[in-house]
């Protein structure tokens, strides 16, 4: 009975999305994705928040939410583009692309890294899609029984996670966490009418525009990051080889040495992308890691080739990369929160319409949710058909001037926060955080515990309010209630996970690879 009501609701959302204008609308989103995110350096998260001020002009929310899913698939996949010709990954879930795929393109096959890049991206979102589409709506029927201590709890574990495993510092995360809490509390305390962190400026009384925090971070300040390192990366893609076809290459034996790793890197990917990780790229080097050490194991005639060019190096991880995206998809529609960078700038597209992920978002907000769900299908086959033919294209991208390019994409920041009230003053604010924002990584202070701080931090505490209310402010009611008390567990737990390398190297007495566990953040 549950597969069939959830098939109808999927056969209505394709009834929605592929109304010409929404069509239209996924066909730009992997265009504009793909466009954005080949350029070196910049990842999913940096596009969207580029791209946010543009919703405020849609009057439906379906259409902006099937551009979005759009831009992040391509985005995700232009990354690809830039790891395996220039070796510049586009956003850290690409690192390990970048290991085989350049060395491939060295040796005068980039047109098969492309291909199994984009034939795996279109495998693993596929089946990624699929479990979505099964998981999400159960999940968020067990979330409605959730209750405020739970929510409290749930939304701790989320920030204190991600904190903990991006960046090199635990200190600096949680450091760039309470700065995102802090920007998250200005303004009137919805409770008491207060103002907070005012400073006697009645401009801050309806507080910081999540807006203007997410594009002066991402869209200023990592523009500004990127644009610092121009001397240190390469100007000119690797050579793409002429063939036959127009199809991406893959010979037989690239067809066989494929295949298994697609369906390994969807299996990670989709699992690691629905929890607090840090977002893709815990499960991006794990698939390259289990690539590399079967291939050894299998005893091949050249087990050396990873390193040198192994194709399931590529094939893996990229296949690891897109189905974390429809992971990240779980929580967040579920239960409102966000596992990634990319998935908080997303919250705030919600925010922007009113509408807020949940248990009841499937209730309240029903043709929302399968339009987007059909959309990551349709978006899917949109990139695969749109990649293959036309690399030629997209390698052209990369010869632009990069100075013009990161010229124009700060200018485009500007105007897009100004469009947004036509006030100079939060154009001006845009810039402050945006420069704060590149001393952040110059200095390596992370920026996603800042962005689930702000989009968060006032959730968090209306929950935790609540909770105090209905049990009379006794605070051990975060204890008693078994859920709460093992997600709150979990919470302290996190914070050694990155520490696992060295406490294990210390228990089995030998030296640690890794003295901490850090992941990426711009995914």
């Amino acid at each position: 009975m549950i597969s069939l009501a959830v098939f109808g609701d999927l056969m209505h959302g394709f009834g929605t999305v592929l109304d010409p204008m929404n069509l239209l609308w996924a066909v730009l989103g992997v265009t504009l994705g793909m466009l954005v995110g080949i350029l070196p350096g910049i990842g999913p998260a940096l596009t969207i928040a580029l791209l946010l001020p543009i919703t405020f002009n849609f009057s439906d929310p379906i259409g902006a939410f099937i551009m979005f899913a759009g831009i992040y698939y391509g985005a995700m996949y232009g990354g690809s583009t830039t790891s395996i010709l220039i070796n510049t990954p586009g956003e850290s879930a690409s690192v390990a692309t970048a290991i085989e795929g350049h060395k491939m393109a060295l040796k005068g096959r980039a047109r098969a890294a492309l291909a199994t890049a984009a034939i795996g991206s279109f495998v693993a979102g596929t089946i990624s899609t699929v479990l979505l589409t099964f998981v999400a709506k159960p999940i968020g029927s067990l979330a409605s029984k959730f209750q405020a201590t739970d929510y409290f709890a749930i939304t701790l574990l989320a920030m204190v996670a991600v904190t903990a495993l991006v960046g090199h510092s635990l200190i600096r995360g949680l450091l760039s966490l309470t700065v995102g809490l802090f920007i998250g509390l200005i303004g009137l305390d919805s409770l008491s009418g207060a103002q907070r962190y005012t400073f006697g400026t009645l401009r801050l009384l309806d507080g910081v525009d999540v807006v203007i925090v997410i594009v002066g971070l991402f869209a200023i300040g990592e523009t500004l990051h990127v644009a610092s390192k121009l001397r240190s990366t390469p100007d000119r893609p690797a050579v793409l080889e002429k063939g036959r076809l127009r199809t991406g290459y893959l010979n037989k034996s690239d067809w066989k040495r494929s295949w298994a790793p697609w369906l390994r890197g969807t299996a990670l990917g989709f699992p690691f992308g629905a929890i607090p990780s840090g977002g893709a790229e815990v499960p991006t080097f794990l698939s390259y890691t289990i690539e590399k050490r079967r291939a050894k194991k299998a005893g091949r005639k050249h087990p050396d080739e990873f390193g040198d060019g192994a194709i399931e190096g590529v094939a893996g991880p990229e296949a690891a990369n897109n189905a974390s995206f429809s992971g990240v998809l779980v929580p967040l529609l579920t239960l409102g929160l966000p596992t990634s960078a990319t998935a908080a700038v997303m919250l705030a597209a919600f925010q922007i319409f009113n509408v807020q992920p949940g248990p009841q978002l499937f209730e309240d907000q029903g043709t929302l949710v399968w339009t987007l769900i059909a959309s990551l299908y349709i978006g899917n086959l949109i990139l695969l058909i749109m990649n293959l033919p036309l690399i030629q294209i997209w390698v052209q991208v990369l010869k632009v001037p990069r100075p013009l390019l990161y010229a124009g994409i700060l200018v485009f920041a500007c105007l897009g926060v100004y469009s947004l009230s036509g006030s100079g003053y939060e154009v001006l604010m845009a810039l402050v955080i945006g420069v704060a924002g590149f001393f952040m990584r110059k200095l390596d202070f992370p920026i996603a515990p800042v962005i689930l701080g702000v989009i968060l931090g006032p959730t968090m505490e209306e929950q935790f309010r609540r909770a105090l209310v209905i049990s009379n402010g006794d605070g051990s009611v975060f204890f008693t209630r078994p859920l709460s008390l093992i997600i709150i567990v979990l919470t302290v737990l996190a914070l050694f996970v990155p520490y696992l390398p060295r406490l294990v190297a210390k228990v089995r007495g030998t030296q640690p690879t890794r003295d901490r566990l850090t992941f990426g953040e711009d995914d």
